[in-house]
């Protein structure tokens, strides 16, 4: 049974977030219950990696109005010093689908814009297999959604998702697994059109009972 608490969202179309994730992509496939490893880079824009400092991974589904978190993959990782992140996906959260992607909230950096909120980035929607789970009829609902309220908004020329100014609700699933991140390395040669999101950053109102989604996780 999910347990969920419900914060308030504004997607702000601001600077695009600098936190590049490479992997997943549009084209990715994971399974559930094997391990996965997300990686990200510099996109060379402002703020720098090491501003948006510590951040919170987790999987998520929905649209550019609602999103639910279904996996807290860590919370505690910080984008500056390490370029990947490697974990197992929770075969329980879902379906088979190809409607999750990954959110990466910043824990030290506030929203240019709005700075009582913090910095997002997001990856592209990915696929998983393998998976033993239901999207209950919330759930569906939001990703149903994405046909007026795509998540990121437009795609540019360039591949990279615009924006969208909307009211968000989000809630978070307590569903917790323990990851596990890498040393950084430089990342050269990866085009910004893989099919990866980069998204503006976003605000976030509130954060009710994040210590209970936290509890457990480690980064190794």
């Amino acid at each position: 049974m999910f347990t969920s608490v419900v914060v308030s969202l504004i997607l702000a179309a601001s600077a695009l977030a600098n936190v590049y994730i490479t992997s997943p992509t549009s084209s990715t496939t994971w399974t559930g219950g094997q391990q996965a490893t997300i990686n990200w880079q510099d996109d060379g824009s402002s703020p720098s990696l090491a501003s948006f400092g510590t951040a919170m991974f987790s999987i998520y589904v929905g649209n550019a109005n609602q999103q639910t978190s279904l996996q807290l993959i860590s919370s505690n990782v910080s984008v500056a010093n390490v370029s990947s992140l490697t974990f197992t996906p929770n075969p329980t959260i879902g379906p088979d689908s190809n409607e999750y992607f990954i959110r990466v909230q910043s824990l030290n950096l506030k929203d240019a814009s709005q700075p009582q909120y913090p910095a997002l980035a997001f990856s592209a929607k990915f696929s998983l297999t393998g998976m033993s789970g239901t999207f209950n009829s919330s759930l569906q609902a939001e990703i149903d959604g994405q046909s007026t309220a795509p998540i990121g908004g437009s795609t540019s020329s360039s591949g990279a998702a615009t924006p969208a100014a909307h009211a968000v609700t989000t809630t978070t699933v307590a569903a917790a697994t323990t990851a596990k991140s890498t040393a950084a390395s430089t990342a050269t040669g990866t085009s910004k059109s893989n099919g990866a999101g980069r998204h503006g950053v976003t605000g976030l109102a509130g954060l009710v009972g994040a210590a209970a989604v936290l509890a457990g996780v480690a980064v190794l």
